[in-house]
C-alpha cells in the first residue's frame, strides 16, 4: 500500500499515539476550587500493588492505560514502595474515585505520573480540585520542575487541561504499543472511540490491503 510522503504505517495489533510533554518552572496560581464538594484525599503509603492495580484500571481503562499492568509485580512494588513516590485516592463519601501519583525520584523535579478521575467525577470540577492539590504537593519539596506528559488516547479536553493549570508544551513523540484490547489487559468494549485493528492473520485475507 503507498503511503503519503510525511505518513508511517502502524503495524495490525497496534496502538499509534501522540505523547505530548509539559512542565512547569515555578508554582502557578491555583484556580479557584468548586464551593461545597464533598471531596477529600487520602495519601495512601506503600499501598498494595492489587488495590493500585485495581484502581488504575477503574480510571484508566476507557484511556487505555496500560503501563503499570504489563509492569512486573515487584518492580511496580519498588516504585509504589519508594519514599520518594507518593500515592493518593480521592474519595468521595468513602469512596475512591481518583487516583494521583507523585514521583521524586529525581532530584530536583517532579512528575506528575499519573493523575485521573471515574466518569463519576469528570465535569464537575474535580480535576481542577485535584490538580491544585498535586501542585501544592510538588512545590512543597524543593523543585525546579513539575513535568507531565498525556497523549492522543487521553481524554480529548486533558492537554488543554494541563495548559490552564500551568504547564506549557516543550517536546512531542510518538508512542507504539500493543493494543491492551487485544492482549487481554483491557476490556475488548474500552476506548470505544478509538478503533480496534486485528492482526492480518485475525481477520483473514480479505482485509482491503492492496
Amino acid at each position: 500500500m503507498l503511503l503519503n510522503e510525511g505518513y508511517s504505517e502502524v503495524p495490525d495489533g497496534k496502538l499509534a499515539a501522540v505523547v505530548t510533554y509539559l512542565q512547569m518552572r515555578g508554582k502557578p496560581a491555583l484556580r479557584a476550587d468548586v464551593d461545597g464538594a464533598n471531596w477529600q484525599l487520602r495519601r495512601v503509603v506503600q499501598p498494595d500493588v492489587d488495590w493500585y492495580r485495581a484502581l488504575f484500571r477503574r480510571i484508566g481503562s476507557d484511556w487505555l492505560w496500560y503501563s503499570r499492568l504489563v509492569m512486573p509485580r515487584e518492580e511496580l512494588r519498588a516504585i509504589l514502595e519508594s519514599p520518594d513516590v507518593e500515592v493518593y485516592a480521592l474519595t468521595v463519601d468513602g469512596d475512591e474515585e481518583g487516583l494521583l501519583e507523585l514521583d521524586f525520584r529525581h532530584a530536583g523535579e517532579c512528575e506528575l505520573a499519573f493523575f485521573g478521575l471515574t466518569s463519576a467525577l469528570q465535569g464537575r470540577g474535580a480535576g481542577r480540585w485535584l490538580m491544585n492539590r498535586a501542585t501544592d504537593r510538588a512545590w512543597s519539596r524543593a523543585i525546579s520542575r513539575f513535568w507531565v506528559h498525556t497523549c492522543t488516547h487521553d481524554h480529548h479536553e486533558a492537554l488543554g487541561f494541563y495548559v490552564r493549570s500551568g504547564f506549557e508544551p516543550y517536546a512531542r513523540r510518538v508512542e507504539i504499543a500493543d493494543d491492551p484490547r487485544l492482549t487481554g489487559l483491557a476490556p475488548r468494549s474500552a476506548a470505544s472511540h478509538i478503533p480496534i485493528i486485528e492482526p492480518r492473520t485475525s481477520r483473514g485475507s480479505d482485509d482491503g490491503h492492496a
